[in-house]
């Protein structure tokens, strides 16, 4: 079953940022839009590259009204010892949630049961806490936060202007599609 279309699950996380435990629920995702990208574990390889990407883009995100949660079944003391020793962590402000009893990542559908870990997952939350796209890798292949931007922009103009979709590498200020029996055979 597809988890599009459907609302975020409860839930109740710590987690860290910004130098500082705080609590994080699924309330927390209502809103405003949010970003939930799922990793496989602190101190590992792919999983840097793709967290300091998104840090890259946080400022565009939150210029978009999007708050970004990152999530593994690591600790969130696990998360705050990643973010003192390493330099490409050290830089990341948005929160990492801790998700050691797998409670969210059995939510959002992401657990690889038999390795206590999640799959790369990433989640665009509209305000309403309702699922609006979401993206599943493989282990070895990293997310890249600009095609991410660039759904959000997406999903947040359908959102906006009911009875228009975004076409194939629609980009913010091209042309929608309003779908009727006009267009059909017509595309």
């Amino acid at each position: 079953m597809s988890l599009i279309g459907t609302e975020v699950k409860p839930f109740k996380a710590q987690a860290y940022r910004n130098g500082e435990f705080v609590q994080v629920t699924e309330a927390d995702l209502k809103g405003k839009w949010s970003v939930v990208c799922f990793y496989p574990a602190d101190f590992t390889f792919v999983c840097p590259t793709e967290l300091e990407d998104l840090q890259n883009n946080y400022e565009t995100l939150k210029g978009l009204g999007v708050e970004v949660y990152s999530v593994s079944t690591d600790t969130h003391f696990t998360h705050k010892a990643w973010h003192d020793s390493s330099e490409t962590i050290g830089k990341i402000t948005y929160t990492m949630i801790g998700d050691p009893s797998h409670t969210i990542s059995r939510n959002f559908d992401v657990l690889i049961e038999e390795d206590g870990v999640a799959d790369r997952g990433t989640f665009i939350i509209d305000p309403d806490g309702v699922i609006q796209a979401l993206e599943i890798n493989a282990g070895g292949i990293g997310r890249d936060a600009s095609i991410l931007v660039n759904k959000i922009k997406a999903a947040q103009y359908v959102r906006n202007n009911p009875g228009e979709v975004c076409p194939a590498k629609w980009q913010e200020g091209s042309a929608t599609l309003k779908p009727s029996i006009d267009l059909v055979g017509k595309i």
